[in-house]
């Protein structure tokens, strides 16, 4: 495979092992460019659904493949599978669960369905009986939500035993549920549910009680009856950190904030999210996601271009508004539901990058003010954008109920537009930072992926690199000392001020990683993939604190990770 330049080593074994079209002995059969014009040419035949002639359908091809090319936006779902047999363009996938063998078996196929298909599911199965309840029909007695999650994990293993991407599920339980002590301890060991993320959905009259100290019972909800086993709000919340601190996880879901924000409520109520936990959907809905490389719109006096930003906005809404047409849906239920709400989440990468340029810390209130400037910015212009689309195209179908008619807004062609990605593969193709998180590390290794067969990568950021040796302190000894540690501070030959502002993750306090979290979300639609990542050292009352600081400035979820509280990490400095 021909490397113009333009990609890195390590961005050439990934777009090889994941996105490139292959022969039977895994051999490359088309460059990047063949990738991108594949399919910048196959999202951009939804035009032609829409009265585009066939100049035009030609002319949005190649803004379409500009945009991939020059790396400032991709779409990782639709680099694989566009234009190839498979078509299926959406990443994330939300499945009704209801408490019967039809439902609990109709989600398993679907789930099945969707992941051999390159997609991966949310599912509350709080609605699950709990273990030991009486089942009527037959006299025995169920045996709770974990163990059909069991099963759900081991119909993925086989499932992906054939699947480029491999599935998995974000398990969702209600705090009130019965079974959550039972939910919270299943991570703990190792070896359980392996394609599974776990979230804790909790309400606000639970973080009330924690405040308060009061009681939650539980199972009122599911049994629509009082009378259920009363426990301290504090020693459950106390137990849902603790498995976090030993585990990374579950992760928390502010269910209400998030239904505060939903668009469609007359569809229903959202009770789960996508498997990164970025993605709040109603039962078989889906969406489509890509990502902004925003630090390839800094001017050379250190300013962003917010024009160009505009233009790439434009494209990206465009091409995300054409995959809910091009797309192959393995699922009627998710066909219908998804083009009736259009569902899209724009998103960006490379911030943390943006800001080293700029040299502003990621710590700093600066920092803060640029990630709410930057991202009102690309939500305000993302809904001119579909605006502008529904103008031609109509607004989406359930419109009329939603909150877009309520507020008096004529055209909304989606009823979302922006949503913060952790972008892993895709941060690695564009070689930038993953998302809105800070440089994990100045030197790191990347492995324990399962679609690179184990290889590891080794990164250097290459801003740290440019400065090092434009300052005249590169050495490989220094490359050395920072690769053990990750982290440039008090290192020795490094100036202070290239300290200051080349801060890593666990340089980060906890705080600053939700107020930055937070900053994100207050204009965002959907929701923000970001991990406060915490140091070996960290305490249970840590992870609480970060929990209720999330909850108090209006996140819609928040996900804690101790470095080391994991045998196996993708990300790892030092030695393992």
């Amino acid at each position: 495979m021909l490397n113009t330049g333009k990609f890195s080593d390590n961005a050439l074994v990934v777009l090889r092992k994941r996105f490139l079209k292959c022969d039977s002995n895994g051999e490359s059969k088309e460059t990047p460019g063949d990738m991108f014009r594949r399919v910048a040419d196959n999202i951009a035949l939804a035009d032609a659904y829409y009265a585009a002639s066939p100049r035009e359908v030609v002319a949005t091809s190649d803004k379409f493949n500009e945009a991939m090319s020059s790396l400032s936006f991709l779409s990782g779902t639709p680099l694989r599978n566009a234009g190839r047999k498979l078509q299926q363009l959406s990443a994330c996938f939300v499945l009704p669960l209801d408490d019967s063998l039809d439902s609990i078996y109709e989600a398993l196929k679907n789930s099945a369905l969707i992941f051999r298909s390159g997609g991966a599911v949310g599912i509350s199965f709080s609605k699950l009986r709990p273990r030991g309840s009486v089942i009527k029909s037959t006299g025995g007695q169920s045996s709770g939500p974990v163990s059909f999650m069991r099963l759900f994990d081991r119909s993925t293993n086989v499932i992906n035993e054939g699947c480029v991407r491999f599935g998995g599920t974000m398990a969702v339980l209600r705090v009130d549920h019965p079974d959550i002590l039972e939910f919270l301890q299943i991570k703990l060991d190792n070896e359980e549910l392996n394609n599974f993320n776990l979230s804790v959905s909790v309400d606000d009259m639970f973080m009330d009680s924690v405040k308060q100290g009061g009681d939650i019972e539980l199972g009122v909800e599911l049994q629509k009856k009082s009378g259920a086993q009363k426990i301290p709000a504090r020693d459950l919340y106390n137990r849902i950190a603790m498995s976090a601190w030993q585990s990374a996880e579950p992760g928390v879901l502010f269910i209400d904030e998030i239904n505060r924000h939903n668009p469609t409520p007359s569809c229903g109520r959202i009770e789960a999210v996508n498997l990164c936990g970025e993605q709040p959907l109603l039962p078989y809905e889906s969406c489509n996601l890509g990502s902004i490389v925003v630090s390839k719109f800094l001017t050379r006096d250190g300013k962003i271009n917010y024009q160009s930003l505009k233009d790439v906005v434009f494209t990206s809404v465009h091409f995300l508004e054409n995959t809910i047409d091009v797309n192959h849906y393995v699922i009627p239920e998710v066909e219908k539901m998804t083009k009736s709400n259009r569902k899209i989440g724009l998103g960006i990468m490379g911030f943390a990058d943006l800001l080293l340029k700029m040299g502003i810390p990621y710590n700093s209130e600066k920092a803060i003010a640029i990630a709410e400037e930057l991202m009102e910015f690309v939500t305000e212009t993302a809904r001119e954008a579909s605006a502008k689309l529904a103008e031609k195209r109509g607004n989406f179908p359930n419109y009329p109920e939603s909150i877009w008619e309520r507020n008096g807004t004529e055209y909304m062609r989606n009823a979302t537009v922006t949503t913060i990605a952790p972008t892993g593969t895709t941060s690695l193709i564009a070689d930038c930072t993953s998302g809105v998180e800070p440089i994990f590390a100045l030197a790191y290794k990347r492995k324990h992926m399962r679609t690179l067969e184990g290889q590891e990568l080794f990164y250097v950021h290459p801003e740290f690199k440019f400065v090092a040796e434009k300052q005249g302190f590169f050495t490989e000894r220094l490359l050395e000392e920072i690769s053990q540690k990750g982290s440039c501070q008090g290192v020795g030959g490094v100036p202070e001020d290239v300290q200051k502002v080349f801060v890593t993750a666990h340089d980060v306090l906890p705080k600053d990683h939700v107020r930055m979290q937070a900053a994100f979300q207050k204009h965002t639609d959907n929701a923000v993939s970001k991990t406060v990542n915490m140091p070996h050292d960290s305490t249970v009352d840590d992870v609480k604190e970060v929990f209720l600081r999330a909850y108090e400035m209006k996140c819609k979820g928040v996900t804690v990770y101790r470095d080391k509280s994991r045998k196996k990490q993708v990300l790892n400095v030092g030695k393992d």
